[in-house]
């Protein structure tokens, strides 16, 4: 897919607003559509399976909302939440520490995963010309343009000796939200969150959280709806089973009993699955042993 050189008022307002702005922007693909909410995700390239099942579950959440996920391509969160963002239907927009040329992006592995991005609608930026390589420095220069362009900065998870916090405290001096996801008491990559949570971000632990701090309304759905986005099958059957809180025991019994799946009665397995199938779509979660809608 070509790669142009953007056209000074073509540039995303927000980065004629940063402290160092770039001299130049490169794109490929499409960038966010207008009127987009843009949430930058980082976090440790050595994700933790917590780390990544929150990024799931909270990008997941954001399905249908005019929202698009910005981050690096770097192993690990950034992955994660590009994924994330396409598996939801997101917009998904990669500022890599390189050019925007195939053979220089980096990390090689994941030059594969670049073209699905493209093919799936999402778009690139950079500061550095095409076929520029990588480089150490070119990580904290790049991490200043996630930040100026987003409207929130979403911490998935960072240790101590993180870059993520450096990426923390640009958020700060740029004025931009930040949210930070909470984790266990003793984990080593609750550094990050935990350190900037004391100092006044914004906890998040549901999409619902994230759509606030974007000013995004979120869908009616009240008691009785069925607007739960292209539910079928067993999740579509449960979605309407939880028009009032459940436990999963109760859940279970009715669902069995009923014949929930299409076939006949569906096993204790598929009633699981949908169940973790809605939570990471973020239309259900679990409080005080029942089961409800969000």
């Amino acid at each position: 897919m070509e790669i142009r050189e953007l056209l000074r008022e073509e540039w995303p307002m927000q980065l004629l607003e940063i402290p160092q702005p770039p001299k130049k922007l490169w794109v490929r693909g499409a960038l966010p559509p207008p009127g987009n909410k843009l949430l930058t995700v980082v976090g440790s390239r050595a994700m933790t399976r917590y780390g990544q099942e929150a990024c799931e579950k909270l990008i997941t959440g954001l399905a249908g909302y005019p929202i698009s996920i910005v981050s690096g391509l770097a192993l690990g969160v950034d992955t994660a939440s590009h994924k994330a963002a396409l598996a939801a239907g997101l917009h998904t927009l990669v500022i890599p520490g390189s050019g925007l040329a195939d053979a220089v992006l980096y990390p090689r592995s994941n030059r594969p995963f670049a073209k699905e991005i493209l093919k799936a609608g999402g778009g690139f930026l950079s500061e550095y010309p095409p076929e520029t390589a990588s480089r150490v420095h070119f990580f904290p220069e790049r991490n200043r343009l996630m930040v100026g362009i987003a409207d929130a900065v979403l911490i998935i998870e960072a240790s101590a000796q993180s870059g993520t916090l450096i990426t923390a405290r640009l958020a700060g001096e740029y004025n931009r939200e930040l949210l930070c996801v909470p984790h266990r008491i003793g984990d080593p990559h609750a550094f990050g969150p935990h350190l900037f949570i004391r100092l006044g971000a914004t906890l998040v632990s549901e999409p619902l959280h994230i759509l606030e701090a974007l000013k995004v309304p979120p869908r009616e759905t009240g008691a009785g709806s069925e607007a739960a986005p292209a539910l079928e099958g067993v999740e579509k059957k449960i979605w309407k089973l939880l028009a009032e809180p459940q436990t999963r025991d109760e859940i279970l019994r009715t669902s069995t009993s009923l014949g929930i799946s299409a076939g006949g009665p569906a096993s204790t397995g598929e009633i699981l699955t949908a169940l973790v199938a809605l939570e990471l779509r973020g239309l259900i979660r679990e409080e005080f042993g029942a089961w409800r809608r969000i």
